[in-house]
């Protein structure tokens, strides 16, 4: 896979010249995807940039495991990830650490099966072809869920490709279903069913998360930046558990979100409704970002990690993955 050579390909120091490099001159580049997230709003209206004092570079990915292959180049030093492209990166060795818990495993990530399909149940996937993005928290759930149900891919055919791909084979009727997020759950939607979500997947025994990342030499080295960009995130998190009508389909919110991430302002408001945030008071504790080795973040880690080795999607599991996490961001922001 191009991600993997990716990753293997790129010393760890790059990533350590490239940080330093930016670090002088105040400018980072940052990756984030299609997901809706209240914070994209700051990324469309510059508020990270004016509350971080730095110059920013923000750049759109399809993926974990693309943004992860850019992290490892040097070409990228802050990142909006998933859980599973996360484990396999840290895997391999890849030296970042979350600093602030961007999601749960929701209703804004679901496997839905396209109408006319003969999919109603778990019970009817079998024989049946499914799409996930390559090493995405989709794709480690939908394998997970598979498993649970006695299928193997023997039993149902599962492509690992990227959602525009998804959205076009499922259109076509070349897929029978696709785990999905934003924009392209809305899509497949419109014709089809969710048959079961992240969060009935993480029930089940595979929980995901998505969270800011940062290569370990930028965490190192700046500090302040993280606590401000983490700040700005609480903002506008705040704003959305607090204001809802500032985030309906007509507010502003809404429309700056559909011309930063596209689909229409009605689109980005219904995908918000969908999210599973954790409050700032709890990111820290050991059910998440705190605690080292009890963290909850460094343990879905690991054993998201162990079941992409089972998979031989990975050749290794880390004894440990507590080094990838840090609280110190959002226990700088609660001071």
């Amino acid at each position: 896979m191009k991600f993997l050579k990716k990753l293997a390909a790129f010393a760890l120091s790059a990533v350590a010249l490239t940080s330093t490099a930016y670090a002088a001159d105040k400018k980072v580049v940052v990756a984030y995807q299609t997901d809706a997230l209240p914070s994209s709003v700051a990324i469309a209206n510059g508020e990270f940039a004016k509350a971080t004092g730095y110059e920013i570079d923000f750049r759109k990915f399809n993926s974990g495991a693309d943004i992860f292959a850019a992290i490892a180049s040097g070409d990228v030093q802050i990142g909006y990830v998933g859980s599973s492209p996360y484990a396999a990166a840290t895997s391999r060795g890849l030296d970042v650490k979350a600093f602030y818990l961007a999601s749960i495993s929701g209703i804004d990530e679901a496997l839905v099966v396209r109408n006319g399909s003969g999919i109603n149940s778990l019970a009817d996937l079998k024989g049946k072809k499914l799409a996930a993005a390559p090493v995405s928290t989709d794709h480690y759930q939908l394998l997970a869920l598979l498993k649970k149900q006695g299928l193997s891919e023997k039993d149902v055919q599962v492509f690992a490709i990227p959602q525009p791909e998804i959205v076009a084979g499922y259109n076509r009727g070349d897929l029978d279903g696709g785990f999905v997020w934003d924009p392209a759950l809305t899509e497949l939607k419109k014709n089809g069913k969710v048959l079961i979500t992240s969060k009935q997947v993480a029930e089940q025994g595979a929980p995901t998360f998505s969270a800011w990342v940062a290569t370990g030499a930028f965490a190192k080295e700046h500090p302040e930046f993280l606590k401000n960009f983490s700040g700005v995130i609480e903002k506008y998190y705040t704003s959305f558990r607090n204001d809802k009508a500032a985030w309906g389909p007509e507010s502003d919110n809404a429309k700056q979100l559909a011309k930063l991430l596209g689909g229409t302002a009605a689109d980005q408001a219904a995908a918000l409704g969908n999210l599973n945030l954790v409050p700032l008071s709890a990111q820290a504790s050991d059910a998440w970002l705190g605690g080292g080795e009890k963290s909850g973040v460094a343990k879905i880690l690991k054993d998201t990690a162990a079941f992409l080795k089972e998979q031989k999607k990975i050749n290794a599991v880390l004894p440990s993955y507590a080094a990838f996490v840090t609280p110190a961001a959002v226990n700088a922001l609660k001071k």
